[in-house]
C-alpha cells in the first residue's frame, strides 16, 4: 500500500514538473480533455511526432497513463526504473510481443489507461501515417473505449534526426471523442484503422488552423 501511494505521488511530481516544462518551453495548450474518461480502462491513440509525445500525452490531463516503450530503452539501468516508475511496458518491436500484449489487457482491464502510437513510428515530416491495424485487437479482448489523440507543433521542435529539442514556438494537443467499444466490435481491423487515421487527421488539421499554419493535405483515405 505505502509503495503505491509513494508510486503514486511520484508519478504526480513528474506530472506537474513536465507541464511547468512545457508551458516554459513552449506554448503548450491542450482542448478535448473532457473527452478522457474519468474511470475505466482506455486506450490512447496518438500520432507519433518526437521523443516529446509521452510526456505530452500524460501531462494534460488527470488520469494516469501507462506506456509501449520499445525494449531497448531498458537496457540502461538507470533509464529503467525511471521508465518503471512511470508505468512503462516493455515491448519488442520487431516481433509479436504477445506477452507486451497480454500485459495491456491485463491493465486495460484493471481500469488503466494505456497510451499507444498506432502509426508504428515516429513521423518523417509531421503529417499522419496511415494507423496501422491491430490496435483494434487490444480495445476488443479489454472491452474498452478508444480515445484518439493528437499532437501538432511537436516535430518542428524535435524532428526525427535532430540529436535534442528546441525551445520556442507551440505545441498543442487534441483528445478526441472516445470510440465506443460497442461500435470497435462492428468494424473490421482495416475499417477502425482507416475510421481512425482519418480522425486524427482532422484533427491534427484543426489544431493547424489554431497555430495558423497551412493544412496537410491528405488525397485520400489511407494515403500517405
Amino acid at each position: 500500500m505505502r509503495k503505491d501511494l509513494i508510486k503514486n505521488l511520484w508519478y504526480w511530481f513528474c506530472r506537474w514538473g513536465c507541464r511547468f516544462f512545457c508551458a516554459f518551453c513552449w506554448k503548450f495548450r491542450a482542448y478535448g480533455r473532457e473527452n478522457v474518461p474519468d474511470r475505466g480502462g482506455f486506450l490512447l491513440a496518438s500520432n507519433h511526432q518526437s521523443y516529446l509525445d509521452p510526456v505530452l500525452c500524460g501531462v494534460a490531463i488527470k488520469r494516469q497513463l501507462n506506456y509501449l516503450a520499445r525494449d531497448t530503452l531498458f537496457i540502461n539501468p538507470f533509464f529503467r526504473i525511471l521508465i518503471n516508475s512511470l508505468n512503462a511496458i516493455p515491448v519488442r518491436r520487431e516481433e509479436g510481443d504477445l506477452k507486451a500484449m497480454r500485459e495491456v489487457i491485463s491493465r486495460l482491464k484493471q481500469g488503466n489507461a494505456v497510451c499507444l502510437y498506432p502509426e508504428g513510428t515516429r513521423s518523417d515530416d509531421g503529417s499522419i501515417r496511415r494507423v496501422r491495424p491491430g490496435f483494434g485487437l487490444l480495445a476488443r479482448r479489454a472491452n474498452v473505449p478508444i480515445v484518439p489523440m493528437v499532437i501538432e507543433g511537436a516535430y518542428d521542435h524535435w524532428p526525427k534526426g535532430q540529436k535534442i529539442f528546441g525551445i520556442g514556438g507551440r505545441i498543442s494537443v487534441r483528445y478526441g471523442e472516445p470510440i465506443s467499444p460497442d461500435q470497435v466490435k462492428t468494424m473490421s481491423e482495416n475499417e477502425l484503422a482507416d475510421m481512425l487515421t482519418s480522425r486524427l487527421r482532422v484533427m491534427q488539421n484543426e489544431l493547424r488552423v489554431r497555430h495558423g499554419v497551412k493544412n496537410i493535405q491528405y488525397y485520400k483515405q489511407g494515403g500517405k
